[in-house]
């Protein structure tokens, strides 16, 4: 075979792209009418075949009768109610399906009245899955609170390990310097002394300090309030950040695992605000908005866009995570140079 036949054979690249695309376009066209509502479909062949008739009958010279043609367009509306009808619990599945998505684990099928054998079967299936889902996210939550719970209480021991025992300790040391100070008849070895004793105080509130972060004692012993004081009071210290808290459940006690899910989401908030934002106020609002109660932590600081801000940071996951054990929901909003908002609310009737 000589070149030129070769290339006679050969088609251009261009011809072949060509070729390609105008495939595609079809093939895209035959895909798109097939994507199209099953409701559409039956009304749209039966409208085909009525065109079809009455085509062939105006080919055939037969001219139909005004009241054949109203009763074809009677026929078809009926038609059309008959299939919307038909499809109503297959749009059922798809509105549960949907709630299911927007996390309402409850929502089941209900048992239609004009639905089919087959589509009674595939519901009632459906109602099995989200039956074991609900099962599973059950004993998900149960094994994750056990675990946090478990975390809680290994951080109330090492707290209380570090203020009974350790913190004892070294205010001992302080006391035993003190006295050799005191004593010491060498003033350079008392100098010494004194630094050491000063050295030892700073050692001891940096214990102190540990274990109020590691677990306060004051919210197992006076409640959520008065922890939340105390974090104002220890954020505001050394920051110059004036951190300020309204409470308004006048001294009344919640359970005790929703005090240490607030607790631990104000802490957080407050955490990330003097880190991140360089506030010049942080106020802390606790109220009662029955059946729920509302921790709100507002700071005043160069805020960030939420858009540019992945939502799965460890801060945000972990606050998420514990409120969802109590079934509660957090609600962040800020904006560049308005500052950042973070609300969680905890519905007592699901928590208690």
């Amino acid at each position: 075979m000589s070149v030129l036949s070769a290339m006679t054979l050969v088609p251009p690249a261009s011809a072949v792209s060509t070729s390609n695309g105008a495939g595609r376009a079809s093939r895209d066209i035959r895909l798109a009418a097939l994507r199209v509502p099953l409701a559409l479909k039956l009304v749209g062949a039966n409208l085909a075949v009525v065109i079809a008739m009455v085509a062939l009958a105006d080919y055939a010279g037969f001219r139909p009768p005004t009241w054949l043609l109203g009763a074809l367009v009677v026929i078809v509306i009926a038609h059309v109610a008959l299939v919307m009808l038909a499809l109503h619990p297959i749009r059922d599945l798809e509105n549960v399906a949907q709630r299911v998505w927007g996390g309402d684990y409850g929502a089941r099928v209900g048992r239609s009245s004009v639905a089919d054998a087959e589509v009674l079967r595939v519901g009632s299936m459906f109602n099995i899955l989200l039956d074991d889902l609900a099962a599973d996210r059950t004993r998900m939550r149960e094994l994750a609170r056990d675990v946090i719970d478990a975390g809680d209480r290994e951080r109330a021991s090492i707290a209380r390990a570090l203020q009974d025992s350790t913190a004892q300790h070294i205010a001992a040391l302080q006391f035993e310097l003190s006295s050799a100070a005191r004593d010491a008849v060498d003033p350079a070895l008392a100098v010494r002394l004194r630094a050491a004793r000063d050295a030892a105080e700073g050692i001891l509130e940096e214990v102190r300090k540990l274990s109020r972060s590691v677990h306060p004692a004051v919210l197992d012993d006076l409640g959520l309030e008065a922890a939340l004081r105390r974090l104002a009071r220890d954020a505001t210290s050394g920051t110059g950040v004036d951190v300020d808290v309204d409470s308004r459940l006048a001294g009344e006690r919640l359970p005790h695992v929703v005090e240490v899910t607030l607790y631990r989401v104000a802490s957080e908030a407050i955490t990330n605000a003097t880190r991140h934002a360089a506030p010049r106020r942080v106020q802390v609002r606790l109220r009662w908005e029955r059946p729920s109660v509302v921790l709100q932590v507002h700071d005043d600081g160069h805020g960030f866009d939420p858009a540019a801000v992945p939502p799965a940071g460890r801060g945000m996951a972990s606050m998420r995570e514990r409120l969802s054990l109590v079934d509660g929901a957090l609600d962040v909003r800020s904006a560049k140079g308005n500052g950042t908002t973070v609300t969680a609310t905890v519905p007592l009737e699901a928590s208690g």
